[in-house]
């Protein structure tokens, strides 16, 4: 890969495993030269901060429990403490089980969904903003999911479209500010979210997933990428 981000810094949400380490590792291949670990645990952290750090980027590795807001705050203040990011990628997600119904939804379903998936991710975004607008450059991508008509998962089904018109309404907000944001289906993965019987492998999120990273400083805000889509894209 070419270094087409050299000496930018990125937090990767959910960045222990699965897309998230996928997406970590490949910005440290693209020249990030500081990447934010995320995850539950330190310990959970440590292999992709191993696998950064074997491509000469720093890793630096923030544990934070996403569904406790005093966590999430906490994280944001890390990172600004750090100087902030140029690229924020919310990849961390959650799925309640499957439900045979809409009705058997519980009120924690719903409330976790909402937390982690959407809650988490905007007061995140809101956070690390500004280092972004003062230095008129920056990018935030935020994961959605192609999920439809599967009521039995529809907490997270709602979460991801509640992702998706606040990315919408965040990419008018900063027309002209040289930040843009931007949504990402990867696909349906063999992660531990998507489980066994998915289409694709997690690897197959590449090199998709990095688009929207990479995009030119006059690219449209809000756009829509499908990772599968994207796997003839080259980084040359």
């Amino acid at each position: 890969m070419k270094k087409k981000l050299t000496g930018k810094t990125a937090l990767v949400t959910g960045s222990s495993r699965g897309v998230g380490r996928l997406v970590a590792i490949a910005l440290a291949d693209l020249g990030c030269s500081t990447i934010f670990c995320h995850g539950r645990s330190e310990a959970s952290c440590r292999e992709t901060a191993r696998q950064i750090e074997s491509r000469g980027a720093k890793a630096v590795i923030l544990p934070a429990e996403l569904s406790d807001p005093a966590q999430v705050e906490s994280l944001a203040d890390r990172v600004l403490a750090a100087g902030g990011v140029d690229i924020l990628y919310n990849n961390a997600a959650v799925m309640h089980p499957w439900r045979d119904s809409p009705e058997e939804l519980s009120f924690e379903d719903w409330a976790w969904s909402f937390q982690v998936n959407v809650f988490a991710l905007v007061m995140l975004t809101v956070r690390l903003l500004a280092p972004m607008k003062l230095k008129k450059w920056g990018r935030i991508i935020n994961l959605t999911s192609g999920i439809d008509k599967t009521p039995q998962l529809a907490a997270y089904g709602a979460s991801k479209w509640a992702v998706d018109k606040w990315t919408d309404d965040l990419a008018a907000a900063l027309a002209g500010s040289g930040v843009i944001v931007s949504r990402l289906d990867p696909g349906w993965l063999k992660t531990d979210l998507g489980g066994p019987n998915a289409d694709h492998e997690p690897e197959a999120v590449l090199p998709g997933a990095l688009v929207p990273c990479l995009l030119p400083d006059d690219a449209p805000g809000g756009s829509f990428f499908r990772a599968q889509e994207l796997r003839n894209f080259s980084l040359d």
